[in-house]
């Protein structure tokens, strides 16, 4: 008799914090698409082109070690044009959110991670560091990505009201 209530209850609290409302429903935007291009327009991740990048690690500055990798999936489009695929991972911070990037009952976020980008120049290995920061806006209704930052430049922005979708990023080096 006991292990009867005991389910009725548990199945009672399940169809209750099971039930939704719309209105509570939250647009995530965060997944982030990094072309990396020179200045001719080469597509510097692929890796059988000379002059481009044969390899990266991505680490969290925010992260609990010193190295807190990241992982930032390299894939190819259809027209054989690579990118770096950002879905998460990093740690992020809250900011003020007081600016006209997050108005109202908004909060701002901000990931921030180090590149390092390889590539063999006269047999010898060559390594970049670059920044990535991204920042977010969350409110009640929506989690997205707001503004890209690469080494300290503005390379993405999005207004609050644009449709959630894949932020697509081209970094020109």
């Amino acid at each position: 008799m006991k292990n009867i209530f005991l389910y009725i209850l548990l199945i009672s609290f399940t169809v209750v914090s099971c039930g939704s409302d719309e209105e509570s429903l939250q647009r995530i935007d965060q997944v982030l698409n990094i072309y990396m291009k020179d200045t001719n327009q080469q597509d510097l991740l692929n890796s059988k082109k000379a002059g481009s990048y044969t390899g990266y690690s991505v680490n969290d500055v925010f992260g609990s070690k010193d190295i807190s990798p990241v992982t930032v999936s390299l894939r190819m489009r259809t027209d054989s044009v690579f990118y770096m695929e950002y879905i998460g991972g990093a740690k992020r911070r809250k900011l003020d959110s007081t600016g006209p990037a997050n108005p109202g009952s908004g909060n701002a976020y901000v990931s921030k991670m180090a590149i390092t980008f390889t590539k063999t120049v006269n047999n010898t290995v060559e390594r970049t560091v670059d920044q990535l920061e991204i920042h977010y806006r969350k409110s009640p209704t929506l989690f997205q990505v707001s503004e890209v930052l690469y080494n300290g430049k503005s390379e993405f922005s999005k207004e609050a009201d644009a449709p959630t979708s894949i932020n697509n990023v081209t970094i020109t080096k």
